[in-house]
This record gives C-alpha cells, structure tokens and sequence, in this order.
C-alpha cells in the first residue's frame, strides 16, 4: 500500500463522514473509509485513534499491527505511535511480547528526559500506569534522583490502587515544596477516605518524625491526620509538641482547642485552652485562650441535662471578672455577648441581658461583624419577650447592612423562621429560596431543611394546620415554655390543636353539631365587625384534626419531644421517642439523628458504654453514608480503648 495526495477539500469531506459513520457505530462503512483514506499520509493525523480504535474493537489484530508499523516508517516516529504499537500487541494477546516491547521503549529513551516522560504519560492515558511507573523509575535513576516526578508517580500508584506508595510520593513531594503543605492535604482528604488507610498514614508520619525531627510539615501532617480521624485529643498532644519543638507560641494548640470545641469535645478543648494559658501567659494567644476556656466549661454545662443555673452563675461571674481585667479588645466584647446569651436564655434575666447587648451594638469600639451579632441575638430575646416586631425589625437592619456576607443571610434566615413561627408559611418560603441559592453551606442546609418540611407537610395539609400547631410549639420552646409545649405535644398527638375561633372556621372545623346555635352565631357577628376594623378575634379553641392531617407530621413531633425530654433530663422518655422515630420511620430522614442521638444519650447520660458501642456498631451498618459517620466511629473506637492516650469523657 502507498501513500498518495489528493485535493484537500475533498479529503476533508471523506474524513468527516468516516469519523461520523464511527460515531454511529457503523464499522464497516467506516473501515472501507479509512482503509483508503489511510493511503493518504496527510489524513493519518485527523483518522488514526478512530481508526485504530476500529480494528482493535473489530479485532482485526494484524491489520493493526500493519498499520501502526507503517505509520511509524513512513510517516512519524512520534512517541504515541511508537505507544500504539505496544497497546495493539496487548490487545492482541501477546502480553510477553508487549512487556518486552514497552521495557525496550523505554530504555531505549531513557536518556531523552522529554521523551521518556512523554512516554509514560501515553502509557497512562492507555490505562496503563504500572508501565508508566517503570518509565519515570527509570529516568529516575538516569537521572540519579529519586525525588523528581512525585506527583506523577503519586497518581500512577493511584491509579493502581496502591495507596502507601502514593502517600509515599506525596510525602516526597512535601519535603521539596513545604509551602505546598495545603495542597497535600486536599489531595489526602480526597483520596484516603477509609479509616485503616487514615491510620497507615499516620503510623508512615510517626516514622517520618523519628526520620527528621527537624522537619515542620511531617509534624503537621501528624496533627492534621488526627483531626481527620476526630481524634481532637491525638491532635493536641501533637500540636502541643509541634508548638514546642518549632517555638510557635502555642498557636497550632489554639487552634486544635477551637477545633474541638466546635466538634464538642469539650474535655480536649478545656485541656487545650489551659495548657496555652499556663505555658505562654505573654503572648497574643493568651487572651482568645482565656476566653476559649470559659467557653468550653459553659458548653459542658449546657450538655448536662438538666442545666444547672448555679453552674450558670458562676460562668456569668467568670465572664464578668474576663471582662473587668481586660477592657475594651474583642475578646472582652465577646465575653460581653456570651454573658448576655447566659442571662437571657438560662437565668430567665432577659431585660438583664437586653441592656448588655443594647450597650454592646452601640459601642464605637465594637467591630461592625459583632454588633451585627448582638442585633441578631436581641432579636431572638425580644422573641422571648413575645416582642416579635422588635425582633424582626432587627433581623432586618442586619440583613440590609451585612448584605451578601453570612451574618446577612443568618438574618435572612431568621425573619423566615419568624415567619414560620407565625404561621406565614408563604413569606417563610420565600426568603428560604433565596437563602437555598446564595449562602454558606450551613446557613442552606437549615434553610432546604426548613423550606422541606413547609413542603413536604402543605402537601397533605393544604391549610397547614398541624405544620402551623407544630411552628407554635417549636416558638414555646423557644420561649423557654417548656411546661406548656409538653402540653401541647401531648393533645397533638391525639390529633388535637389549638387555635383561634376565625381559623377554626375558616377552615370549617368548628363549629361542631354539639355547640350551641346562639353562642356561634354572636362569635361570628363579633368576628366580622373585628375584620371590618383590620382585626382578628384572638379567641382560641380545641379542635380535632384528622391523621390523615398530622400523622406526616409525626416523626418531627417525636424529634422535637425526644431532644425536650432530654434538656430536661428524662433520658429513658428520650430513648422511647427516638426508638419510635427508628421503629414506626425506619427510612425517614431522622432515622440516622435518632440512632446517633441514642449512642450519644447512653454514652453521655447514661453512663452505658456496652449500649453505647452496640448503637454505634449498629449506626454505622445502617447509616455508612450520614454525617454522622464519622463521629460516630471516632466514639465507637474510643469507647473501645483505640486511643489509649485518651481519657475518659467525664
């Protein structure tokens, strides 16, 4: 066969029908096309990868073979034809005669970096990585140097599945361009997502410290590691040591004690915050590390149900003597704020509390990002005064003046739940919408689980009258009116709400055959003038709804009842409700939170290790895929004596 010219014009045409019958899979109208069209050498750019691709699905091996030779002698001796040929002999069959071929190929290069390395990219392209190693371990050693091409050599082991030596690679990596530290983090986090393989890295880092104890990025590799395993306990030992060896005034260990306390490990937090404060008492860390352990005892007190108001006393006094030695510095403003939640939301002293965040929003010296904060919290506060107007005239100044930043959408979300509350399910759903599109991830995950539970329950409820009873009950516990929101969960369940006259008749659920003529008729008359006037008659009434009305709702009141009972420290009522959430909603969304919250109770409240563990076990059968998770197999390891450096939860 030879190579000959033809016009161009007419060439081109017969290349895009050729290309186009491959695509339809119409292979011998195809072949017959290239076949000729190969004749013409400069075709084979446009047709080869079909083309070859072609014969090798039709398995027409030698004809491949024939073809690629060709190419290669009388067109271009370019390396991807040269990988070809290696690819068609394995197609065919001939594995020794492609591993003779491919060692050949490289060796032959091994002395052109550029070509050795554009082979080994071909062979990876071809899925082909562990030839593709040999190629870059051969340059390696032309090249008396193990430590070039690491991140190609880490994602061809990759590629192979061979997570130690890709971790191996990354490590190498590190050591020449420790600046790129963070980007080898996000590489790890991507692609070890199993515990043993989380724990084979940390047992490599342990030895990488022994092998160079001078060296920074293994040490906080070795920290980082534990954070991922949500062992915050590992994690400070190691920032501990990591701040001693490299003198950084105890930075790493701040920051490991912020991080646990906002995973609510409060006991590694307490340690964490001491241990700055003992060791660097002149530096900048030391006031955040003061106020960070008054933050710590106060979220361990408020996990311990039911809160004890003289534990809350004294961390009122503790945050007024912080805020007495040190004046004046964001540190002590947010001791300010903190103080402020304490006799508001525990101490029933809410004008207390609305002087000090009043005080706090008007201070000069306050950072705008927190007196937007101490707006947003004398919002929730004038809640609790049933001052619902005051409360969204706030969330509203916020949500203007922090437009686009997260304290604005907060805000936004606020006035939704307001509206919620309320009743005015409509308004809710709107600023959820937008919250759902433009907002950090936490603020739209409240906001599409708000705006699911509008939907889901309106669908069997058009009028929303259980959804409107279940809003009501939420708002009273929010108001502290615990008493009062058992109550109302109780007669729910049965199928009976409150509410006023006008909505009981509008909604044709009163008057019932059993209440008097008269007595109806002079409500309604009463209730017209009050409509005629811009009011409404806030008389209120007991009504029966159907279960076809409030058994979709259920499972959310088991939810609210089951986290009610706990604060108030009945954990064996708890345990009963979640049980009913996991035995009458096994696929609902909750099933995951009830477990988790089971585990946490007997873990936590209950003292039961051995039930603990068998929950935890069981969760994550169930619920591989919850948020969960991860937590949970952090406590079942630690519950089971994993982390001996670990003690006890008090």
């Amino acid at each position: 066969m030879c190579f000959l010219s033809e016009p161009l014009f007419a060439q081109d045409s017969e290349v895009r029908i050729a290309n186009e019958y491959f695509l339809k899979g119409e292979k011998e109208k195809a072949l017959a096309m290239y076949v000729t069209l190969a004749k013409n050498v400069d075709n084979i750019p446009a047709i080869h990868n079909n083309y070859l691709s072609l014969l090798l699905d039709m398995a027409k091996y030698k004809d491949a073979e024939d073809y690629v030779e060709r190419v290669i002698r009388k067109v271009d001796d370019r390396v991807s034809y040269r990988v070809d040929l290696g690819v068609v002999y394995l197609r065919s069959g001939d594995v020794p005669k492609a591993d003779k071929y491919f060692r050949s190929l490289i060796k032959s290069s091994v002395q052109d970096v550029y070509r050795t390395k554009s082979i080994s990219d071909f062979l990876a392209a071809h899925d082909l990585p562990e030839y593709a190693v040999i190629a870059l371990q051969e340059l390696r050693r032309a090249m008396n140097n193990q430590s070039v091409f690491t991140l190609e050599m880490a994602n061809l082991y990759r590629m192979q599945g061979k997570r130690d030596e890709m971790v191996q690679e990354y490590l190498n990596y590190i050591t020449q361009t420790p600046s790129n530290i963070n980007y080898v983090k996000n590489l790890l986090q991507l692609f070890l997502s199993k515990p043993d393989e989380l724990e084979t890295l940390e047992r490599m880092l342990y030895d990488k410290v022994q092998e160079s104890p001078d060296s920074e990025v293994f040490a906080d590799l070795l920290v980082w590691v534990n954070l991922q395993q949500k062992n915050f306990y590992g994690a400070f030992i190691q920032a501990r040591a990591f701040d001693k060896r490299f003198r950084k005034e105890n930075a790493k260990t701040l920051e490991i004690a912020q991080i646990a306390l906002n995973n609510k490990d409060f006991d590694t937090a307490d340690k964490s915050f001491a241990f700055v404060i003992k060791e660097f008492p002149n530096t900048d860390n030391y006031l955040p590390a003061r106020l960070g352990l008054i933050r710590a005892r106060e979220a361990k007190v408020k996990r311990k149900f039911p809160v004890n108001r003289d534990s809350v006393r004294y961390l009122t006094r503790e945050y007024q003597s912080f805020i007495a030695r040190y004046t004046d510095n964001s540190n002590s403003f947010e001791a300010i704020l903190n103080e402020a939640l304490l006799h508001a939301y525990y101490l029933d002293e809410k004008d207390s509390a609305v002087t000090k965040l009043n005080g706090l929003a008007a201070h000069p010296r306050v950072p705008a990002y927190l007196r937007a904060r101490a707006k947003l919290e004398l919002g929730d506060i004038y809640l609790l005064k049933e001052e619902p107007w005051e409360a969204t005239l706030l969330y509203s100044q916020v949500e203007k003046n922090q437009r686009d930043a997260p304290l604005g959408y907060e805000a936004k979300l606020r006035n939704a739940k307001l509206s919620y509350y309320k009743g005015d399910f409509r308004l809710a759903q709107e600023h959820l919408d937008i919250l759902k599109q433009a907002t950090t991830r936490e603020i739209a995950n409240d906001a599409m689980e708000l705006s699911m539970r509008i939907k889901e329950n309106i669908v069997s409820d058009s009028n929303g009258t259980a959804l409107r009873q279940y809003a009501s009950i939420e708002l009273l516990l929010l108001q502290n009116k615990t008493d009062l929101a058992l109550s109302r969960l109780k007669t729910f369940g049965e199928g009976k709400v409150k509410m006023s006259k006008h909505d009981a008749f509008v909604q044709k659920l009163w008057p019932t055959p059993l209440d008097k003529k008269e007595v109806v008729e002079n409500f309604l008359k009463q209730d017209r003038n009050a409509l005629l006037n811009g009011e409404t008659l806030q008389d209120s009434i007991t009504v029966t709804i159907s279960p076809e009305v409030y058994k979709p709702i259920q499972d959310d009141v088991y939810w609210l009842e089951a986290n009610l009972r706990m604060k108030r420290g009945e954990f064996d009522q708890s345990l009963a409700l979640l049980q009913k959430i996991l035995t009458d909603y096994p696929d609902d969304i909750l099933a995951d939170d009830a477990s988790f919250m089971q585990g946490d109770l007997y873990e936590n409240y209950l003292k039961d290790k051995a039930r603990a563990m068998d929950v935890y076990r069981n969760f994550l059968d169930k619920y591989p895929g919850s948020v969960y998770a991860a937590e949970a197999r952090k406590r079942f390891r630690t519950l089971r004596g994993d982390f001996s450096a670990t003690p006890p939860n008090n």
